[in-house]
């Protein structure tokens, strides 16, 4: 049976450009400034562990204190905790590889109880790479120490999915909605229940 590894905005949390489906619409809630270039260029230096989660906030004009209020925007995908339950009852191992702040990504995992399922977490901000980087992908599997062949990864970004599938690793499009420009000859899942089958 294969190693599962799971992206986790646009996976385990519905939203995959959490940027700008979350965090500038909170900043401007908040009456924070910047555009979303500007706030993208934070996050991405924040996400690469180049500055730290308060950082981010203080550059963008807001208090730090209101970090856990924002991350109270999150929920995780439908069907996720049943989907963890019945992969760890069968015996799958888990990780999780995506781009976030270290800070962000802890609480989070913390929140939600998510820790448990998983036997790792490999995350931008602890490791200084971002998908679609190939270096972050090898090393996934020298801390997995799975053979690429042996991994399935499941993300909702197709560039990540051609970096990884250019790497040997088994690769699906998490596609919910059905919507996306990746070429036909990449899998796809539009929920949880058509990921299983394919770890055997």
């Amino acid at each position: 049976m294969k190693t599962l590894v799971l992206d986790a905005m646009g996976v385990i949390y519905p939203v995959g450009d959490d940027v700008h489906n979350l965090l500038c619409p909170f900043i401007t809630a908040k009456h924070g400034a910047g555009d979303y270039a500007t706030v993208e260029k934070y996050y991405i230096q924040a996400s690469c562990g180049k500055i730290s989660a308060r950082d981010l906030w203080q550059a963008v004009g807001i208090d730090p204190q209101l970090e856990d209020e924002y991350l109270q925007r999150f929920e995780l995908t439908p069907g996720l905790p049943d989907f963890l339950k019945k992969a760890k009852s069968r015996g799958v191992e888990i990780w999780c590889l995506s781009n976030d702040l270290a800070e962000w990504s802890q609480k989070l995992r913390t929140r939600f109880g998510l820790e448990k399922y998983f036997r790792g977490f490999i995350i931008s901000g602890d490791v200084g790479l971002r998908k679609p980087d190939p270096m972050i992908f090898r090393l996934l599997l020298e801390r997995s120490g799975v053979p690429a062949r042996q991994l399935l990864f499941v993300d909702d970004n197709p560039l990540n999915i051609v970096a990884a599938t250019a790497l040997g690793i088994d690769s699906v499009l998490f596609s919910p909605s059905g919507n996306t420009k990746l070429n036909k000859k990449y899998r796809r899942a539009a929920a949880f229940d058509d990921i299983l089958p394919l770890m055997d």
